[in-house]
Order: C-alpha cells, then structure tokens, then sequence
C-alpha cells in the first residue's frame, strides 16, 4: 500500500504490538520491523519509532543499528531507544541505583515542545528500566523528570529526535495517548486517512489486481479472522472463492451448522464436509497434547486437500493470518526469540501446491473487527470469542472419544449460553470448559456416583498476550454448576480455574 506509514524498530520489548497499536487506533497506518532488517526508508515513512528491549544498551552485543535516518525524519525513542539514541551519541547510560518499574509522575516537563502539548502536571506515566540516562547526548536538551529519573525526557537541538524513559503505549500512562498522537500527526505530519473502509477499498483493489479469474480456496473456522477475509476476497472475486468448513467433530454443539447457516447468509460459496469419523479415528489412543496438535493438523490439511481437489483449477489458498501471527514468527535476533511458530506462517506441505493470499496480514484482531464491521458482518460473527484450532480436543485432557466430546460439549453450551443470557459474554475475552481425566464421588439421590470432573475457564483480557481470570458473580456460577450437574449425564463435579496468564495458560493444553 502506497500511504503515509510510521515505522516501528522493534528491539524485543514486550510492549512493541501496543505501540503499533496505539498508533493505528489515531488510524495512521504502521510497520513494525526487527532492528536487524530494517526497510528502506522511503518517502512515505514519516516518522520512525525506537521500541524498548529487555536488554540493556550497556552489554557487549546488545541491539544496535545504524542511526543516518536522524536529522531526515521525526524520531521517537522509547525507553531503550532513547537510551541507544543517549549512548551513541556521547550520553552516558548507567545502571541505575534506584530502578524505576511501575508508576511514576512525570513533571518539570517543557510544556512549550509539541511533543508535551496538553500533557497534564504531574501526569503518570509507566517505566520499565533498570538503566537510566546520566548525562544527556551531545547537542541536546531536557524536556522532562520524574522524582527519581532526571532524564525522563530529551529532544536533539535542531532536529525532531527525541527521546523518552516512559512506555506512553500503556494505559497506565495517562496522557500517552496524547503524546503519541502529537508524535505521529503534529510532529511527522500524518493525516490520520487509514481507516477501516479505506482499507477495504484498497485491499479489494489489490485483490483483484492480483487474483484476476482465478480460484481461491479458503478454510473457514466460524471465527472472525477467515470469515473477515473470506468476506474481502468474495468482494474481490465474488463465485471464484470456494469455502470449505470442516466438521472436525471438535466445535461446539450445533455449531457446524449454525456456522454454515451464518456464511449463507452473507452470500459466500461455502461447502460443508462432516468428517468427524477421521478425526477421531486420527486421535485414537493419543493423551498427549502436542501429538493431539499435531494429528488434529495433519488430518485437516488432509480433508481440506482432498476437497480442494474436488474443485478444477484452483490456483490460490486464503488464510485468516492477521499481523501478530506474523510478528510472532520472525525473531528478532539477540533480545527475544521466536514466541511461536504460527500454524497460518510457513507455508503449506508441498504437495498442496498452492499460492497464499493472506489480505489481513497487516491488521491486529481489533482491525480486523473494525474491517468487518464496515462490511456488513453480523456482530454474532465479530463478537465470537476466540476459539483454539484443535477446538474440544485440547480441551479434552488425555484421549478424545466421541463419548467425551458429547459431554464435554453439553457442558459448555450450558456455560456459554448462561454467558449470553445475563450479558457476561462481552465482559469475558475468551471462555469455555474442561473435562478432566479425573472422576470423584458424588451423591445424587440416594445413590452414590463416580463420574466426571469439569472445569470451567473464563478470562478478560484486550490480545490474549496476558489475561486475569473473570470474576463471575457466585451466583451465576452456582447457577451454572447446578445446571450441568442435573443435565449432563457423567458429570457430578463442577470447579471453576482462577489462574492468570502468566503464569497459567489460557488453555489447559
């Protein structure tokens, strides 16, 4: 896309997606690259953003990268970057007597530079350093102190660099939103045009510049990102993309043809293959999870092959990879290591034989929402709450049989339609069940019992990177356990998982 772009450096910090995403929600479109394979700086680049890193500037071998883009182009270095912007231009950085982690209140700060417009006195602001700048770089001025860091804040005379201590991508810092917005469009000068629509019109132009006649294939999950980019390339190429939704016997209940009825809807060419048997008979006596993973992914690219072979002349796959799919699969050398290989990054076996078009590679999840939106998209559809590739069967812990996947599927249609009901649905981020290779004794009626042991898991969170259990009121849970303990035939026990991530896991497998 030829448009204004802010370039993002990424050194490791954990915080580098939030400044990418705190810029494209002021819908300014940007780049994060690793310092290592940093893009040609072109003439739509308009400014440039330094990221923090969990190494320090003052180790043999840390991050480094050459600076000839100063003086050129508006430059903003957070945190580490501003410390590599002090160090490598006769600052001193040191390791700091009193490391600053968490809040602190930014003052003495020269509210006469752009960058501090409308920032309050005394406003918080977020650190996460143990080193700190002692001596400013040469040629350069304060802009702002905390209490315990005296440069929190410094500009290059004569040239638009600056340099700050604090993350302003992070809501703890109160006015950072602020700040990144006088960076991005006051300083650099960008127009704020990339919205969803626009990039709808784009991205449709380019597909159908790149498609033309050709077929496309593309395997539908029910979630928001392959249904998002379904719908962009249908307004591409309209009859020549061809759905597949696998029935994995792994959804939840109903969910195949709820799922199918929802993509007619909006006009896609979709077919539906019930392949359930296979994939059960492909998990027969497996426990572990990462061997469960992997027969779960092997058996549908299987499916998925088999009826792509089905339709004459397909020359394309579609796949739902969105931006962090494809952040947290380049490593950025020295500071972080590859977070995951994604399933959608990597290519295809070679037997497929297949081009991929990947239209949302460049948006997070909220983008891609936004994209929907502005498509017409049901909320049902954009509001669904993510749900793993392997579905039930790594929620199910040890072997999956079809006995199991039943249960398990009751029992989580209780919990999420109870969700639903009392509006607990939006306040979650992510939510479903466990059944666990467990059974404990129960009394129902007179009788004694010996039967299963469910855990129940809800979460908030804004990516996933991090989430806190959600703490559902104790009526609606008991509620909840008292429905699936008298409806579900094999359940006696219901438990409800209050662990965080990290370092817990949002998933059990």
């Amino acid at each position: 896309m030829t448009q204004q772009e802010i370039l993002i450096i990424d050194f490791g910090s954990q915080y580098t997606q939030l400044i990418a995403r705190r810029v494209r929600e002021l819908h300014v479109y940007c780049e994060i690259h690793p310092f290592h394979k940093i893009p040609e700086i072109t003439k739509n680049i308009k400014g440039i953003i330094l990221s923090g890193s969990p190494c320090s500037v003052r180790e043999e071998g840390s991050p480094d990268i050459d600076m000839s883009f100063r003086g050129k182009i508006p430059v903003l270095g957070v945190c580490y970057g501003a410390q590599l912007l002090a160090i490598k231009n006769g600052g001193n950085v040191e390791a700091s007597e009193t490391r600053e982690y968490g809040r602190a209140f930014l003052h003495d700060f020269d509210n006469s530079n752009h960058l501090f417009d409308g920032i309050k006195d005394n406003t918080q602001v977020w650190m996460s350093h143990g080193d700190t700048i002692t001596a400013l770089p040469t040629n350069s001025r304060l802009l702002a102190s905390t209490n315990s860091v005296k440069n929190a804040g410094f500009v290059f005379n004569d040239e638009l660099t600056f340099g700050i201590q604090f993350h302003p991508e992070v809501t703890h810092s109160e006015d950072g939103k602020i700040l990144l917005k006088n960076f991005v469009v006051n300083i650099c000068g960008c127009d704020q045009s990339y919205t969803a629509q626009s990039f709808v019109d784009a991205t449709v132009a380019e597909l159908k510049e790149q498609l033309k006649e050709d077929k496309v294939v593309l395997g539908l999950s029910g979630g928001v990102d392959s249904s998002v980019a379904a719908l962009l390339i249908h307004k591409a190429i309209g009859k020549n993309l061809y759905c597949i939704f696998v029935d994995n016997g792994l959804l939840r209940k109903d969910e195949f043809d709820q799922v199918l009825e929802s993509y007619k809807g909006l006009g896609l060419n979709v077919v539906g293959v019930d392949a359930k048997s296979r994939f059960y008979d492909a998990l027969k006596g497996k426990t572990d999870p990462e061997d469960k993973r992997k027969a779960i992914g092997k058996t549908f690219i299987e499916v998925f092959d088999d009826e792509a072979h089905k339709i004459q002349d397909v020359k394309w796959l579609a796949q739902g990879t969105i931006y962090p799919d494809i952040i947290e699969s380049v490593s950025v050398k020295g500071p972080s290591v590859t977070i995951k290989s994604h399933h959608n990054v990597g290519g295809l076996p070679d037997f497929m034989k297949l081009k991929i078009v990947e239209p949302l590679k460049l948006l997070f999840k909220d983008g891609v929402r936004e994209v929907g939106a502005s498509m017409g998209m049901p909320q049902h559809i954009l509001g669904r709450h993510p749900f793993p590739g392997p579905g039930l069967g790594i929620r199910i812990l040890g072997e999956v049989t079809p006995e199991k996947v039943q249960i398990l599927q009751e029992v989580d249609a209780i919990f999420i339609n109870g969700l639903k009901e009392t509006g607990l649905y939006e306040y979650t981020w992510q939510a479903g069940a466990m059944l666990l290779p467990v059974q404990s004794v129960g009394v129902m009626g007179d009788e004694r019992t010996y039967e299963s042991v469910v855990a129940l898991r809800a979460v908030t969170s804004v990516d996933g990177m991090t989430a806190d259990w959600a703490h559902l009121p104790y009526d609606f849970l008991g509620e909840i356990s008292n429905k699936i303990i008298n409806k579900v035939k094999g359940v006696n026990r219901v438990v409800y998982d209050i662990s965080s991530k990290p370092p817990a896991t949002i998933e059990w497998e």
